[in-house]
């Protein structure tokens, strides 16, 4: 609030008048995002995928009654920032899955399922260090480092359910047959793809910067999740995402921002396993890309809508692979 005030006294001196309205925007529009101002944020984030392409080994076909998966995740995550440089997020997902997927019953019958549940996902506790941070008239920077933990609150049913499946095929097909660690897979969508937890305790490590040169910006964010053994002796591989482009206010009034960005992501995670044993059936590599608009209203609302499509994607084995997804998200700073 003292750069705010401080630039729009220069603005009433008839000095620098546009670009100190325009910096004071920018103040606000962080101040809305929870980026910058003490106090608690409450953000409530929407972000709906479909795996609807199925592949085997990276090459994509087509079958008739096709196996998919849709899943809408609610994230609800309050936020407390003690100061500019130090803050902790909340994060509970809840979770909407509706899919279709095939099965081997007893070892040999293959089984398709049509379902749809909603339940808990697992909770992150994430901490917030602004390492750096400089803001001029026509220039900024800021970086932080984040770090934080999940935790095993959603449902794991199905990695049991997965555990039990194999130990049977085991012992229908007996000692010393050569199959994958998931046993045999006649579906792209698997048992683990549709299970609400993991039953583990995992760390999380992230750093974001943002860079802005008058109206124009560049988001940065690079997070990696280190995956440790949960349930159903099921472990799922480490993931790296890395997301971010360049965008520009197109509209900056002293009360109410509007931007515009391109949006460009990276994920990729290795082979999950079972029992310390790699499965060639899992591990995925998508890069996403699309717009995401941001609207501000004073230092106090904040609304994201965005859409990504996956222009490449592809993993070994038998898989589906996400086409695209949507997000939107409205946080409100108290």
């Amino acid at each position: 609030m003292t750069r705010c005030l401080f630039a729009v006294t220069w603005s009433l001196a008839g000095a620098i008048s546009v670009e100190a309205c325009e910096l004071c925007a920018i103040y606000r529009a962080s101040d809305a995002k929870g980026e910058y101002t003490s106090g608690l944020t409450l953000t409530v984030a929407e972000q709906f995928v479909r795996y609807g392409t199925e592949q085997f080994n990276g090459t994509k076909f087509h079958r008739a009654n096709p196996d998919y998966l849709e899943q809408a995740i609610t994230h609800v995550v309050a936020g407390w920032n003690f100061n500019e440089k130090f803050g902790l997020s909340l994060n509970l997902p809840v979770v909407h899955e509706r899919y279709r997927f095939s099965e081997l019953v007893g070892g040999f019958t293959r089984t398709q399922h049509d379902q749809s549940e909603t339940g808990l996902g697992d909770l992150s506790l994430v901490g917030r260090w602004r390492i750096y941070d400089v803001s001029q008239m026509k220039w900024g920077f800021t970086a932080n480092l984040l770090g934080g933990i999940k935790l095993p609150t959603g449902d794991p049913a199905h990695l049991d359910e997965l555990q039990q499946s194999i130990d049977h095929y085991e012992t229908v097909v007996g000692p010393g047959h050569n199959h994958d660690a998931l046993g045999p897979i006649v579906s792209g969508i698997h048992l683990h793809d549709i299970s609400l937890g993991s039953g583990s305790v995992d760390g999380i490590l992230g750093a974001t910067t943002t860079t802005r040169w008058d109206r124009l910006f560049l988001n940065l964010q690079a997070q990696y999740y280190l995956r440790t053994e949960g349930a159903g002796h099921y472990q799922y591989a480490d993931a790296l995402i890395l997301s971010g482009g360049p965008g520009a206010f197109l509209w900056l009034q002293n009360k109410r921002t509007l931007s515009l960005a391109l949006n460009t992501v990276y994920e990729t995670r290795g082979s999950d396993s079972f029992r310390g044993k790699e499965s060639g059936q899992t591990g995925l590599t998508v890069w996403y890309l699309g717009p995401q608009l941001v609207f501000t209203w004073r230092s106090n609302l904040s609304v994201l809508l965005g859409t990504d499509l996956a222009v490449q994607a592809g993993g070994p084995g038998f898989q589906n692979v996400p086409d695209f997804r949507v997000n939107a998200g409205i946080t409100w700073r108290f």
